[in-house]
């Protein structure tokens, strides 16, 4: 995707890239998951990241 592409225009691709047989529940998924890949590029543009080592980091303290 790039940035002069539409939103309306990715969700119609990706609908129409889906079968004839895709439930609302799949296509919500679907779109679900690029509006998260979309966000998470957005974030890192814009430098909202962290190190593997401080991911793995806080990860660790979700488990307790």
């Amino acid at each position: 995707m790039t940035a002069d592409t539409t939103v309306k225009y990715q969700v119609l691709k990706a609908v129409e890239e889906m079968p004839q047989d895709v439930t609302f529940d799949e296509v919500m998924e679907r779109l679900y998951f690029l509006y998260k890949v979309d966000r998470g590029l957005k974030e890192v543009e814009t430098g909202n990241t962290i190190s593997h080592p401080e991911a793995k980091k806080q990860i660790k303290t979700w488990h307790k």
